[in-house]
C-alpha cells in the first residue's frame, strides 16, 4: 500500500496545525543530534517531531524507514504523515507486500518490528534484500522496547540492519518498566556501544548485583544496584529528550483513577478457595490444577477473572462467574463512548456475547484482528460509530488515539507496568478535551489487589529514570 504525496493545490489549501512548543522542542533536537531516544510520555505526539526532523533534514533521494508494532503502521504513522507532512509520501511494508513497499519510490516505509527478520531469513541471501535499502539514511523505532531482549532474533537482526542508517532515533513512554538493563540493547542499536559499552553482562556486572533464589548456583536474579538509575541517566542524557504529559500537556482535563470492587458469586468463592487451599478444583466435566506457585496464582487470577482454562485443548476453559462481564457492561452502557481492555480469549468471547445482547455497539482488536481492519476500526470509533473498542494489551495499548473515548476499563489487572501506562493514554492524549476516567476492576477478597499493587511498585521504579530524565530536560 502506497500513498503518493498529495497534488501541490491540495497541500497549499490543507490547513496544517502549527506543533506544540515540546514538540519544535523535540524537533529541533532531532535536528541536532544524528541519534536521539525520545521517553517522551504516551500522548504528548512525538511521532509528529520524527516526521517534522526528517522533512526538514533529508536531501532528494533520502528515505526513512519506520519500525513500530503493527497496529501503528497506518492508525498512527500513515494518518499522521497524511495530517503533519503531506509532502512525504509513504508505502506499508507488511507481511505480504514487502518487496513492493521498498522497490515503491516512497519517502518513508513503514513496517512493523518483526519485518526486521525478512532481511536475514535463512535460505535467502542478504544481498538481495539489503539492496532494498539503497537510500535509506534514517531509522525510527517506535516502541522501542520490542529490542530490548538482546537474544531474540528480531534483535539480533537490528543489531546487524542498525550500520546502514546514519540517523537513528528510538521512541517509548515506558522505557524500563523492570531494570535499567533493559536499556542496554537500544542503546547499542543508537550508539553502537559508544556509552553502555558492547557487553550486556560488562555493564550487568556494573550496574546489578545478583541474589540466589534457586538450589543451582546459576539460578540469580539480577537486581539495580542503588544509583543505577542515576547512572545511566548520566550516561544517556546527551542523547535523550524526555517531555512528562502534566508538564507539556496542560491543556488537557485531568484523568482521574479508581477501583471498582465487586463480590465474585457463591460458587465461584468457593472455587477459589478451594484452589487457593488445594491447588485442585473438581468440576462436573473434569479436573482442573495448579502445579506449582506461579501457576497457582495463575489459576486463581483466571478464576476471579470469570474462568479457568482446563487444558483440554487450545482456548478450552470453564465458565465460573459472569458477574465481572456483567458489570463491564453496565459501566460501559453508562458512558457513550469507552475503551475495554481484556487478558483473556474467555474474556473477550464473554463480553462480545455480553455486549450482543446489549445492543452495545463494539468492535474488537486483539491478535486475531486482520492488520487493514485495524485502522478502519480506529477511523470509525473516533466518528462515533462504536459504543466501546474491546482492546487486547499488547496490540491496543500502543499508539492508537482514541480520545471519542472518555472512559478507561481494565477488565482484570494486567501484568505489566509499561502496558497499563500506554493503555491510560488511548484517550488521556493530546487531542482529549475530556474529563476522563480509568476504572480498574478487583474481585474482593483475590489477588487481584496484589498484582495491582505490584504494578504500582513497577510503575514507581520506572518512574525514578523518568524523572531524572525530565529533569535534565528542564532549561
Amino acid at each position: 500500500m502506497a500513498r503518493a504525496a498529495r497534488k501541490e493545490r491540495e497541500i497549499h489549501v490543507q490547513e496544517i496545525p502549527d506543533p506544540w512548543p515540546h514538540q519544535a522542542d523535540t524537533t529541533r533536537r532531532l535536528v541536532q543530534s544524528p541519534i536521539l531516544f525520545d521517553f517522551g510520555d504516551p500522548g504528548v505526539g512525538k511521532t509528529r517531531s520524527q516526521l517534522d526532523a526528517f522533512a526538514q533534514l533529508r536531501k532528494p533521494g533520502e528515505r526513512l524507514l519506520v519500525l513500530c508494532p503493527k497496529t501503528l503502521m497506518m492508525s498512527a504513522w500513515g494518518y499522521d504523515i497524511e495530517k503533519f507532512t503531506p509532502h512525504l509520501t509513504f508505502s506499508l511494508a507488511t507481511a505480504e507486500r514487502r518487496e513492493e513497499a521498498f522497490q515503491m519510490p516512497t519517502d518513508v516505509v513503514i513496517m512493523n518490528h518483526d519485518g526486521v527478520k525478512w532481511f536475514f531469513e535463512k535460505g535467502k541471501p542478504i544481498a538481495a534484500r539489503v539492496k532494498y535499502l539503497k537510500g535509506f539514511t534514517d531509522l525510527v523505532i517506535d516502541e522501542v522496547n520490542a529490542f530490548k531482549h538482546a537474544t531474540s532474533q528480531r534483535s539480533k537482526d537490528m543489531a546487524k540492519l542498525r550500520k546502514y542508517f546514519k540517523r537513528r532515533r528510538a521512541l517509548s513512554g515506558t522505557p524500563n518498566p523492570n531494570t535499567v538493563m533493559e536499556l542496554w540493547h537500544p542503546t547499542l542499536i543508537l550508539d553502537d556501544g559508544k556509552r553502555l559499552g558492547t557487553s550486556y553482562y560488562k555493564l550487568r556486572n556494573t550496574v546489578q548485583v545478583p541474589t540466589q533464589v534457586g538450589p543451582s548456583p546459576d539460578h540469580l536474579r539480577w537486581d539495580d544496584k542503588p544509583g543505577a538509575v542515576q547512572a545511566i541517566n548520566e550516561l544517556l542524557a546527551d542523547i535523550t529528550v524526555r517531555h512528562a504529559f502534566e508538564d507539556v500537556m496542560t491543556h488537557v482535563p485531568p484523568n482521574h483513577r479508581n477501583f471498582k470492587t465487586f463480590q465474585l458469586s457463591p460458587r465461584a468463592k468457593q472455587i477459589y478457595a478451594r484452589m487457593e487451599q488445594e491447588a485442585i478444583v473438581a468440576f462436573d466435566d473434569g479436573v482442573v490444577s495448579a502445579v506449582h506457585a506461579a501457576s497457582l496464582r495463575t489459576k486463581l487470577l483466571q478464576i476471579a477473572s470469570g474462568a479457568v482454562y482446563d487444558g483440554t485443548g487450545e482456548g478450552s476453559y470453564k465458565l465460573v462467574d459472569t458477574a465481572r462481564y456483567e458489570l463491564v457492561a453496565d459501566l460501559v452502557e453508562e458512558r457513550k463512548h469507552s475503551v475495554v481492555f481484556f487478558n483473556w480469549t474467555h474474556q473477550r468471547d464473554q463480553l462480545s456475547q455480553m455486549f450482543d445482547k446489549r445492543d452495545i455497539r463494539f468492535a474488537v482488536i486483539d491478535g486475531s484482528t486482520p492488520d487493514r481492519d485495524r485502522a478502519d476500526i480506529v477511523e470509525a470509533y473516533q466518528a462515533g460509530k462504536y459504543d466501546t473498542l474491546l482492546l487486547h494489551p499488547r496490540t491496543g495499548a500502543h499508539g492508537l488515539t482514541l480520545t471519542r473515548g472518555d472512559t478507561t476499563i481494565f477488565t482484570s489487572p494486567i501484568y505489566e507496568a509499561d502496558l497499563l501506562k500506554q493503555a491510560i493514554h488511548r484517550i488521556y492524549r493530546g487531542a482529549q478535551d475530556k474529563v476522563t476516567n480509568t476504572i480498574l476492576i478487583e474481585a474482593e477478597g483475590t489477588v487481584e489487589r496484589a498484582v495491582y499493587e505490584r504494578l504500582d511498585g513497577k510503575y514507581a521504579q520506572m518512574a525514578d529514570l523518568l524523572d531524572l530524565m525530565k529533569q535534565r530536560n528542564k532549561p
